[in-house]
C-alpha cells in the first residue's frame, strides 16, 4: 500500500494543468485545419451526389420520351382564403 505525498499530488496537478494547456494550444493550431478539411470533404461529397442525381435524371428523361405538362394550375390563379372582413375603426375621445 502506498501513501500519497504532497509532492506527488503537486506533480500530478502540474501534469494535468500542463496537459490541459498543451492540448488547448495544439487545438488552436490544428482544429481549424481539421474543420476546413471536413467541410471541403462534405462539399465534394455533395457535389458528387448532385452530379450523380443530374446524370440519373438526364438518363430518365432520355428514356422517357413523353413529357406531360400540367397547365391547369397555370391558367387558374391561386385563390386566397378569406377569413373575414376588415373593419376600419376610429377611436372616439
Amino acid at each position: 500500500m502506498q501513501l500519497a505525498s504532497f509532492s506527488g499530488f503537486i506533480r500530478t496537478l502540474f501534469y494535468i494543468i500542463a496537459f490541459y494547456y498543451i492540448f488547448r494550444f495544439l487545438a488552436k493550431l490544428f482544429l481549424p485545419l481539421i474543420v476546413k478539411k471536413v467541410v471541403e470533404k462534405a462539399g465534394e461529397n455533395m457535389y458528387q451526389q448532385q452530379q450523380r442525381e443530374q446524370q440519373n435524371s438526364w438518363q430518365k428523361k432520355q428514356n422517357d420520351e413523353t413529357v406531360i405538362y400540367n397547365t391547369d394550375n397555370v391558367k387558374k390563379p391561386r385563390e386566397t382564403k378569406k377569413v373575414g372582413d376588415y373593419v376600419d375603426y376610429e377611436e372616439i375621445d
